[in-house]
């Protein structure tokens, strides 16, 4: 089991940055596939980047491919998102979510894929 703790939100002017952290426990983090979500007001969870388990792989959803860049540092059991060019439209609650890569079915865009979630973090993006 591994539990999660994002942080670095915060509020930004539009076409400003952030870095988000998701800090996770455990001896075993470099066996997990992470990722982040968000969740606007009024509206559904949605994937934001995945990272596997190893760094090698990372896909990001069309809304933030070419601003947001994920990373991974297992020394430290942590995961990062850079968030650059924000938009008003980033604004959400940011969450991150873990999983065992021997339980990956490839929908890395599915919630159903992470059994492990953070508490979330607010990122607010003003025009």
């Amino acid at each position: 089991q591994v539990q999660l703790v994002e942080s670095g939100g915060g509020l930004v002017q539009d076409g400003g940055s952030l870095r988000l952290s998701c800090a996770a426990s455990g001896r075993t983090f470099n066996d997990y596939n992470m990722a982040w979500f968000r969740q606007a007001p009024g509206k559904e969870r949605e994937f934001v980047v995945f990272i596997s388990w190893g760094g090698s792989s990372k896909y990001y959803a069309d809304s933030v491919k070419g601003r947001f860049t994920i990373s991974r540092d297992n020394a430290k059991n942590t995961i990062y998102l850079q968030m650059n060019s924000l938009k008003p439209e980033d604004t959400a609650v940011y969450y991150c979510a873990a999983d065992y890569r021997t339980s990956y079915s490839g929908r890395h865009y599915s919630r159903n894929e992470y059994r492990y979630w953070g508490q979330g973090t607010q990122v607010t993006v003003s025009s």
